[in-house]
């Protein structure tokens, strides 16, 4: 009898694995709506400064939001990870840039901002296309203790649309909804930090 119950126990567990599964799944092939191109990682005048573009369109759910006055908050995240071969891989720098793209009923413009900088477009496609081209975000401080010039890195890119910036009743539509979900994937690449000497 117990182990009739026992084999009962490990089905059910099974089975409500492979469930939870099967709910993430589509979660997970929704997310890589969002392309990557081939990023570049130059040496400016403070430091060290990240280009990229983006490929992306949004959905019909989250133009018709935009227009009715919700604000869509796209995150760019950058990761660098120095290989350890003791331990996991130590990562040396992590930064994350923030832009808010809204709507304005009363001058008709779209408004896409990032820290104290703002742009306002004549259309949702002008604001998207300067959101897709990541110009020159410093992403390495000059003098950066943790990271060194010359040494081998892996990196890592992504731009997602952050749903826990949503409004509360926002949130809750867009868990597990298609139409709310954007994201890439994380794009990484080797690099090697190029030296002062070698960037004149």
């Amino acid at each position: 009898m117990a182990s009739i119950t026992a084999c009962s126990k490990n089905l059910s567990e099974r089975l409500r694995r492979w469930l939870l599964l099967a709910l993430l799944l589509p979660t997970i092939v929704w997310a890589a709506e969002i392309q990557v191109g081939e990023p570049q990682l130059t040496l400016g005048d403070d430091g060290y400064v990240l280009s990229a573009d983006f490929r992306f369109e949004l959905r019909p759910r989250l133009e018709e939001a935009v227009a009715r006055g919700v604000v869509l908050y796209f995150v760019v995240d950058y990761e660098m990870t120095r290989e350890r071969w003791y331990w996991l891989d130590e990562t040396v720098v992590a930064r994350s840039l923030t832009y808010s793209l809204s709507y304005h009923a009363l001058t008709r413009q779209y408004r896409l901002s990032t820290g104290g900088l703002h742009q306002s477009f004549a259309t949702l496609g002008e604001a998207l296309a300067v959101l897709s081209r990541l110009r020159n975000w410093q992403v390495i401080d000059k003098g950066e203790a943790a990271v060194r010039p010359g040494e081998a890195y892996q990196a890592a890119l992504r731009l997602r649309l952050d749903i826990t910036q949503l409004p509360r009743p926002f949130q809750i539509t867009a868990l597990g909804n298609k139409e709310w979900a954007l994201s890439s994937d994380w794009k990484t690449w080797s690099i090697t930090l190029p030296m002062p000497a070698e960037a004149k």
